[in-house]
């Protein structure tokens, strides 16, 4: 008849799990430097654990999925702002994690999110996606100061709502991008003083898709057409003659340009 022969026990080694879920409150700050992730896992389990030690704890690259999974499930026990905002900066947070705290960020804290250093495109994402989701309800100072500090995608979003000085503050944004100001001009929010601001906007009154974008909205106020139609190709003003969009006014303006040349 077989024995089967017992798993030997390193008495060392259980002395120092013991060790660890005995330590004091200034010992776990030198035990969660541990390579050891058995010894990690069982810091998690000591009563003398608070914020504090974790914190220090995910500031670590080398952690392991299981590991962090056991600290978010410690945070869900004892929710912790702080804590939130180290998981998700920790690279090796698995996603679904993240995803499940992006929601309880601050605004700003969203914003942080965006711009960490090797943030992946996912994980920045979908921050912008819980920044725009909140724009409604965002306040106007708020707004403004988002529309500064924003990814290009969020201060798309913020441009499309029209307020005129969210819309200042988002121009001077070196993110922005050329295409999301020709989306806005095309669309239904544009006033003639957001019109205005971009057509004096020293980066952006040059560009000729914007200027025929300018041309082309029924709320340019007429000093622009004034200015830039003599500088239009004359085949750049039948185009524009020929447009749906603008009012019977400007079109007239259009038409008396075109005669001139003639």
């Amino acid at each position: 008849m077989g024995t089967v022969e017992e798993e030997k026990i390193d008495p060392e080694r259980m002395r120092i799990l013991h060790a660890t879920l005995t330590a004091g409150s200034e010992e776990l700050f030198q035990t969660v430097l541990a390579t050891d992730q058995e010894v990690l896992r069982t810091v998690l389990k000591n009563k003398n654990l608070h914020i504090d030690h974790l914190l220090s704890l995910l500031k670590r690259r080398d952690l392991s999925e299981e590991l962090l999974k056991a600290v978010s499930l410690y945070e869900k026990r004892q929710p912790n702002r702080k804590l939130k905002i180290a998981l998700i900066k920790n690279p090796n947070t698995p996603g679904a994690i993240v995803l499940s705290l992006l929601p309880h960020l601050y605004l700003f804290e969203l914003i942080d999110v965006c711009f960490l250093p090797g943030v992946t495109p996912d994980l920045k994402l979908a921050a912008e996606r819980t920044i725009i989701q909140r724009l409604p309800q965002i306040e106007l100072g708020n707004k403004i100061t988002l529309a500064r500090r924003g990814t290009a995608d969020v201060v798309a979003a913020i441009l499309k709502e029209g307020e005129p000085r969210a819309v200042e503050a988002a121009l001077k944004n070196s993110r922005l991008r050329e295409i999301a100001i020709l989306q806005f001009l095309n669309g239904t929010s544009p006033r003639a003083e957001t019109i205005s601001a971009i057509a004096r906007h020293s980066k952006w009154e040059g560009r000729p898709n914007i200027r025929i974008a300018i041309l082309k909205n029924r709320k340019t106020p007429s000093i622009w057409f004034t200015l830039y139609l003599p500088k239009l190709k004359t085949e750049e003003l039948n185009r524009l003659k020929g447009g749906q969009r603008l009012s019977s006014e400007q079109k007239k303006w259009v038409h008396d340009e075109i005669n001139k040349r003639h």
